[in-house]
């Protein structure tokens, strides 16, 4: 295995074909498929599907492409320092699910670091890509939440792909609304109550399993349900219709503003919400910080 064959099979997977990828890397296409095969010869994985439609690439080749991309990251720090003498900026990436206060520590940590000498990815997104994100090593960290419902299926998910999840914070069930909501002002709300009100849900896409739900309850039949795709739209169709969410009930109002509240839920479900990570990966220093941030929250969670 050398860099050079890493760095093939990485512009590969970057390209919509073995020619793109060959015009790219200024090799012939024959050159490039030998590279490749002898590769995954010599490792005993098929890292690329081919069919007659073009190449895609396969579960086991997704995992070993992300160590490929961090070693020859690694490789490009070394030779910039060393050899061109240049000062290349440390990259930190974290994926989560919708939550506020995620993105509040991350901005946090962002201000103590500065980005004169880091690079910083946030991506807040579906449940199933924030596993895929941390296994293939496109994020550090990720952040989401089990409970009795899912554990045993993300456990087992956990496990398959070389992932630990450690809790951060326990919490029970609040409903998310506005505060013009006709039950905002309730000091508890059941869930037969919000029964006229449409209850949003952040959309799974091709993985929309109640398991990989980011809002408990999810085997509940809701009379009306509107499933959308980001937290902007969710806030919007809050004061909108009147809808309202499930969540942790930890107010971010730094960032969502000061127009919604947080009413307990007459359940006795309650959520862990804690960070993925590979086993065996020693946590950066901004990983380290970011965790702190989010532990921080751990005092502002509503039992």
């Amino acid at each position: 295995m050398t860099l050079v064959q890493l760095k093939y099979v990485i512009t590969v997977a970057d390209s919509s074909s073995m020619n793109e990828a060959a015009r790219k890397l200024f090799i012939s296409q024959p050159s490039l498929s030998s590279a490749i095969k002898e590769l995954e010869e010599e490792i005993g994985v098929e890292l690329f599907r081919r069919t007659n439609r073009g190449i895609s690439v396969t579960l086991e080749g997704e995992e070993f492409i992300g160590y490929a991309r961090q070693v020859v990251e690694q490789y490009h720090l070394i030779e910039s320092k060393y050899i061109s003498k240049e000062n290349l900026k440390k990259k930190f990436s974290v994926s989560m699910q919708h939550y506020t206060f995620a993105v509040n520590a991350f901005v946090e940590m962002v201000k103590q670091f500065g980005m004169d000498e880091y690079e910083f990815e946030v991506h807040e997104t579906r449940t199933y890509d924030v596993i895929q994100d941390v296994k293939n090593l496109k994020s550090e960290i990720g952040v989401l939440y089990v409970n009795d419902f899912n554990r045993k299926v993300l456990t087992k998910l956990f496990h398959e792909y070389n992932l630990e999840f450690h809790e951060i914070l326990k919490c029970s069930i609040y409903v998310y609304m506005w505060k013009g909501h006709p039950l905002a002002n309730r000091d508890e709300i059941a869930l037969e109550e919000l029964r006229e009100y449409p209850c949003l849900s952040f959309d799974q896409g091709n993985y929309n399993s109640f398991y990989f739900a980011e809002e408990v309850l999810s085997t509940y039949d809701y009379k009306r349900l509107i499933k959308a795709n980001d937290r902007a739209t969710l806030l919007n169709l809050m004061v909108g219709l009147n809808g309202y969410t499930l969540c942790s009930g930890i107010i971010c109002e730094e960032l969502n503003g000061v127009e919604y509240c947080a009413v307990k839920l007459k359940s006795d479900e309650v959520m862990s919400i804690g960070y993925l990570v590979r086993k065996g990966v020693i946590i950066s220093s901004l990983g380290q910080k970011y965790l702190e941030e989010i532990k921080k929250y751990k005092d502002k969670a509503i039992g």
